[in-house]
């Protein structure tokens, strides 16, 4: 018998990838492309939410589809550590619900993050530049916060040097790292995290050239979330990369 399959914002650049990975994929069927549209009751016959829509709408969605006991897969940008910690909270009380959540549905994005989460113990200065194409509406990216947050996990405490971070100019500070979002028309995605150190700087940069990159990691996910339980943050606790776990 074959997994169902609801998309949520299946008409976007994503969700459009999305769609045709679950009508690829053997054992899974498509059953509703959802759109800002949509009914709330279309989709309730499936059995996995993948929600690729938009940060505003993304929160009702999920609630929506735990209260019906659907899996839940998660690509919409938003999910900051805060609301995460809301979500594993809400997910204690429904034991056989799981919710994967996938900041970026890239290899080379997850290897970039955990080789930045290695790095960042080790240098006082840390910026991270996000770049993606010009209809992305949130800013900065799901990618930039979590690979943040994971850097500053990874410095137990201590302090990022990041002066004069009360001037605009200087991005947006996230979980104390100024981040910088560009929005460029030629641009799918792109990230580089620079460690300044004396006479050094390190950078790891990932270019995304078309979303054939997310292709592996969205099959990924999809295989995962019929037997999932509780939250999965990244792709890295599907694949076995270490490194960068929830």
């Amino acid at each position: 018998m074959s997994v169902r399959v609801a998309v949520a914002g299946a008409t976007g650049r994503l969700g459009t990838l999305v769609c045709q990975v679950v009508e690829e994929t053997p054992g899974f069927e498509l059953v509703a492309r959802l759109r800002s549209t949509s009914a709330p009751e279309e989709g309730a016959n499936a059995d996995v939410v993948v929600d690729v829509s938009h940060p505003d709408a993304s929160a009702g969605i999920v609630e929506r589809a735990l209260e019906r006991g659907q899996q839940v897969i998660i690509g919409t940008s938003g999910w900051s550590a805060d609301r995460l910690d809301l979500l594993r909270e809400r997910l204690a009380g429904l034991p056989n619900a799981g919710v994967i959540v996938v900041p970026n549905f890239s290899l080379g994005s997850v290897l970039g993050t955990a080789l930045a989460r290695i790095a960042a113990p080790h240098f006082d200065a840390v910026e991270i530049i996000e770049a993606h194409h010009p209809h992305k509406v949130d800013s900065p990216s799901g990618t930039a916060v979590r690979t943040a947050e994971l850097m500053a996990e990874a410095r137990a405490g201590h302090p990022t040097e990041a002066p004069f971070a009360e001037q605009p100019a200087r991005g947006q500070l996230v979980a104390g790292i100024p981040v910088h979002s560009l929005r460029l028309a030629g641009v799918v995605a792109k990230q580089e995290v620079r460690f300044g150190g004396p006479g050094e700087v390190l950078s790891i940069t990932h270019d995304t050239h078309s979303n054939e990159a997310y292709r592996a990691g969205i099959h990924a996910a999809l295989e995962a979330a019929p037997t999932a339980t509780g939250l999965t943050v990244g792709l890295d606790a599907l694949l076995g990369i270490g490194g960068a776990g929830a």
